[in-house]
Formats: structure tokens, sequence, C-alpha cells
């Protein structure tokens, strides 16, 4: 989202965020300049979203998914929306959520979802991620893009944000099954976890 008040706060965010988590970028100009995208990254901290938004700069055509539970406070909820975050249940079969985000991909904006669907610590990892990731994905004709989010963060130490190369779901013009759509979901998680030398299991 490039609007006026997401600059504002990203010129007054991304100095205090990087600042206590320096960020090392690479693979940024896989970063499609137009088309639909989904960003797919790991997911192991509550900074994961602020310094990913960083790495991309203030000009990004953004959207972001998030927990509904982050809504239900009044003030966060109005600056959340206005910085283009909306909710989803995570815990439900969100419909409305999953209509905005096919609708946000066909509008050609970038979708930030976190495939794993919350944090997860490395003992925890091997959980299948959302198959409704690459669902949307395919019924909007968007690529899905990995992305590992380093896993280690300690104040003042870098965080390396490594994008990897998007990729054409695969059944892709065709509507999917749920096994389909799963695998998809999947080999992103794979691969992100592979960009940081990692394994998903």
């Amino acid at each position: 989202m490039s609007s006026k008040y997401f600059a504002t706060v990203y010129d007054i965010v991304k100095p205090i965020a990087t600042f206590l988590h320096p960020i090392r970028v690479e693979g940024l100009e896989n970063v499609p300049k137009e088309g639909p995208v989904l960003l797919c990254p790991n997911h192991s901290s509550n900074w994961d979203p602020i310094l990913l938004i960083c790495a991309l700069g203030r000009e990004a055509n953004l959207q972001i998914m998030g927990k509904n539970q982050l809504f239900k406070i009044p003030i966060l909820r109005t600056f959340l929306r206005k910085m283009g975050v909306f909710p989803v249940d995570r815990d439900h079969s969100d419909i409305g959520a999953v209509k905005r985000s096919i609708q946000a991909l066909k509008d050609g904006f970038m979708l930030m979802v976190f495939p794993e669907g919350t944090r997860v610590r490395k003992k925890n990892r091997g959980a299948r991620p959302k198959g409704g990731v690459a669902m949307m994905a395919i019924r909007a004709g968007a690529k899905l893009m990995p992305i590992y989010i380093g896993t280690k963060k300690r104040l003042f130490a870098k965080v390396p944000i490594i994008f990897g190369k998007p990729f054409t779901p695969a059944y892709t013009g065709r509507k999917g099954t749920v096994e389909e759509y799963q695998a998809n979901a999947d080999e992103v998680i794979r691969r992100a976890y592979e960009l940081g030398g990692e394994t998903w299991t």
C-alpha cells in the first residue's frame, strides 16, 4: 500500500525497527514490479511482518492479511486498516477474507500471507501450511513467492531476509483439489526455509 499514511508510518517505524533488528536483504530484484504475487514468508516472530515491509520499501503496492484478534482493539483496528491490513479468522473458513485476497491479487497488489498461519518455533516445524494460500494464488492467476526471514532474532544482530524467485503454482488454469492446493502450499514453505539453509520438517 503506497498511501501517504503508509509512507509516513513507514518513515517513522523503519529507523526504529532496523536499529533494533538490522536487516540484510537479498534477492529483492526477484520481487515483480507488476502483476499479482503472494509473498509467502516463514514465520517465527512478531517482528516478521514489520521487517519484511521495511525490506520491501515505502512504495510497495502491498496488502496484508492479519489475524482477526488484532482488530478487536479499536485504536489498533483503525491503524491496521489504514496500513492496508485486513482481518482473517484463522480458526474458521473465512470466505470474506479469501474473496478480498483474491480481488486484491486480481487488482495487481502484492499480498503478504504467512502460510504457516502462526509463529512457528524450530521444535514445532513440520506442521502443514495452509492450503488456502495456494488456492487463492491459483484462482487469482498469481504467483507464489517464497521468502526466508531469519529465525534467530537478537537485538542489534542482522536478520537475513531473502526473496526467492516467484513461481506459478501447479494446476493454475483450472479448479484444483484440496490435495493439489496443499501440495503447492507445502512447496512454497519448503522453498522459503531452503533459502535460509534450513529445513521445513
